[in-house]
């Protein structure tokens, strides 16, 4: 497990794909996304080792998640970024994005592109 940020309220992100959840993340990207309500949980299930994914933990319970299909070198396509319904407005979200796009730039992802489909 790589925890790449921590909060004082407990909060943590890493980008472990082994540790995201399968049906929390189907539930968050599916069921409470708007542009995702087509996809099929094999969709989901197979898009995560695809990706560079980020999620956001409460403890053991995942509480957002976002993923990043990209080269790590020239571009990135960031998608499926979501925060649970009951831990909105805590800027929960604006704090994933701000670890995500820092981890980017490390590897020297300068092209970012945020975009739901």
């Amino acid at each position: 497990m790589t925890v790449l940020a921590r909060r004082d309220d407990g909060l943590e992100i890493d980008d472990d794909g082994e540790r995201v959840d399968l049906a929390t993340t189907y539930d968050l990207v599916v069921g409470q996304g708007y542009w995702a309500n087509s996809r099929s949980r094999e969709t989901v299930a197979a898009s995560i080792p695809g990706s560079w994914v980020f999620g956001v933990y409460d403890g053991s319970a995942q509480v957002a998640f976002a993923r990043v299909v990209t080269d790590r070198a020239t571009f990135a396509w960031i998608c499926d970024v979501i925060v649970d319904e009951a831990y909105r407005g805590r800027g929960i979200g604006t704090w994933l994005m701000q670890t995500l796009t820092a981890e980017l730039d490390d590897v020297g992802v300068k092209r970012q592109l945020l975009a739901t489909l």
